[in-house]
């Protein structure tokens, strides 16, 4: 046996050689452009609630990566359901080449709209979503709503994508709705006193009182940038942006970083589920 079929032997017994909850690739388009996901359940007794998605995909003459994390509540069926609808729905926009953001917005309203439609099939619940689309190695376009987050890493210091939505901070329009927000029971403000996001998909029961627009963000790939890392609240509730920067600027394999900020926030007694994607760019 050769020195790198030991190697990989070795990595197969600590990440799997087809473990479901963990994974990696690379851009064809530009190859030192890697990465690699992890995902982690919770110690509560529901099944997992967050899905991942991870992949380049080629479309004629462009090259698309497409990442996103979605973190149920008290549903499993509504993030599997963005999980394999929320990204078609997003590039079947007549104008997603040329709109992308605004092609993205109507993606995420489209997409709720159907959940809504199918909640007698996907239950009760929502769910959160961070969403990331890398076109071409040079332009990113990042979109979420809840508090699923996405940071980019450039020369060291870490800059947040996405909008943590919570019920404090969008009061106004949910009282605007003929909503409130208590801390009612529990420790943390929530949406009538349910949910502790303003922004999900599905929960037809509080969706009079929610929002499903999601905020957009445009950024540049450039030779500064290092990585990006999307993530579930499990990671963000025990690590600042600039922790988790810091934390895998030396990791260079996509994957190995992903698990070890999963590891990390679990050290650090984070008991939700925690899902992790990691884009290296260097």
């Amino acid at each position: 046996m050769t020195g790198r079929e030991i190697l990989n032997k070795m990595k197969e017994k600590v990440l799997g050689p087809s473990d479901p909850d963990s994974g990696k690739g690379k851009s064809k388009m530009s190859h030192h452009i890697t990465h690699g996901f992890h995902l982690v359940k919770g110690k509560s007794h529901h099944a997992m609630e967050d899905y991942v998605v991870a992949q380049f995909k080629q479309i004629d003459d462009h090259e698309l990566g497409l990442f996103a994390i979605f973190d149920g509540h008290l549903s499993h069926e509504i993030p599997e359901y963005l999980q394999s609808n929320l990204f078609n729905n997003i590039l079947t926009e007549p104008d997603f080449w040329t709109e992308t953001e605004n092609a993205v917005r109507r993606a995420y309203c489209v997409t709720d709209t159907n959940i809504l439609e199918k909640a007698v099939d996907l239950g009760k619940g929502g769910s959160t979503a961070v969403t990331a689309i890398l076109i071409d190695c040079q332009k990113l376009v990042v979109a979420n709503v809840g508090d699923s987050r996405a940071i980019i890493c450039n020369n060291g210091v870490a800059k947040q994508l996405s909008v943590d939505h919570e019920p404090s901070t969008e009061r106004e329009e949910i009282e605007n709705r003929g909503g409130f927000v208590s801390n009612f029971p529990g420790d943390v403000p929530r949406v009538d006193g349910q949910l502790a996001v303003a922004r999900a998909f599905g929960d037809k029961s509080l969706k009079k009182h929610l929002s499903s627009e999601p905020h957009v963000m445009v950024a540049l790939i450039d030779e500064k940038t290092e990585f990006i890392v999307l993530a579930s609240d499990g990671l963000w509730k025990v690590m600042s942006n600039q922790e988790v920067a810091d934390s895998i600027k030396d990791i260079k394999d996509a994957r190995a970083a992903a698990k070890h900020l999963t590891e990390e926030a679990v050290n650090r007694k984070s008991s939700d589920d925690i899902s992790c994607v990691v884009v290296r760019f260097q």
